[in-house]
């Protein structure tokens, strides 16, 4: 039996993503929609703010009861294995789970959970919602997909923000390139050199450095990345005209991003996590109507 929830991007037609980013839309515009007897649990097993707090947001919102469990404090230290903590919280009765953990695809170990599983990021490999509240910020700017011009620039090698979109949003016809210092570039698309990109796109996205995921010491210092690679507000200033700049978050000011830049005209960051609540609730109202 098919793992039921929202886990990959890649198990999505295009017209299902279309559809959870209209359905986001129309939450958005105020549709109203109430599931106040359901209850889920969410397992953090990596820090998060903006994804963890984002789906009990979206959670309460849709009236549904919230177990927030503390990984830390739970049987998980005693060696308790992921399928069993997820049986558990099944056992005693809750209808769905949002999992963030370390391990790429940790999903593929889930054969035998009869509730929907929502994956709030796995490893280096997935991060579904996130890229879905990127695509919605993005079509809400432009009414479209086709033809746009995307740059995702910094760590792309550790991030799985990148690598869910480049996917998707090639799919959905978009030029996808990535930028940055060349240790970063593991291939996942066509480079271009930043003052190219800077000029160029449609949509400038940005990445943090993922210093906690690195075996080795980056060959720059932040002061050098920000100097070569950071957006600062004179390379806003030879943007497109209606060009705007993501970053999904947590952002190292002074470091890939300008303290200046971040609430600037063409920024769209703090929208991006406003749509994150809608695009999660989206999601969670059509896994539940058996629509996703």
């Amino acid at each position: 039996m098919k793992l039921k929830g929202l886990l990959t991007l890649k198990d999505l037609s295009t017209k299902s993503i279309m559809d959870i980013i209209s359905y986001s839309l129309d939450i958005k515009n105020g549709l109203s929609v109430s599931y106040s007897n359901k209850r889920f649990a969410t397992l953090f097993f990596e820090n998060s703010t903006r994804t963890h707090y984002s789906f009990i947001m979206a959670l309460k919102k849709l009236g549904i009861d919230v177990i927030d469990c503390n990984v830390g404090v739970s049987s998980v230290q005693k060696g308790e294995s992921l399928y069993d903590t997820i049986k558990t919280f099944e056992s005693i009765g809750v209808d769905g789970v949002v999992v963030r953990h370390t391990k790429d695809e940790y999903f593929k170990e889930l054969e035998g959970i009869n509730i929907p599983v929502f994956n709030g990021g796995d490893g280096k490999s997935n991060h579904p919602t996130q890229s879905l509240l990127d695509l919605m910020t993005i079509y809400e700017e432009y009414g479209k997909f086709e033809g746009l011009k995307c740059c995702i620039i910094g760590d792309i090698s550790h991030s799985r923000v990148a690598h869910t979109n480049i996917e998707v949003m090639e799919r959905l016809g978009m030029e996808v390139y990535i930028s940055g210092p060349e240790e970063f570039n593991d291939g996942s698309a066509k480079y271009l050199d930043l003052d190219t990109a800077i000029e160029e796109m449609d949509v400038i996205m940005l990445l943090r450095v993922q210093f906690e995921r690195h075996t080795e010491s980056m060959s720059m210092t932040k002061e050098e990345y920000h100097s070569r690679y950071g957006l600062t507000m004179d390379k806003v200033e030879k943007m497109k005209e209606n060009a705007i700049i993501l970053h999904p978050a947590p952002f190292n000011r002074e470091v890939e991003i300008a303290s200046s830049v971040v609430e600037c005209s063409k920024s769209r960051i703090f929208k991006q996590m406003t749509n994150g609540v809608y695009v999660r609730m989206a999601s969670i109202s059509m896994v539940l109507d058996g629509k996703l």
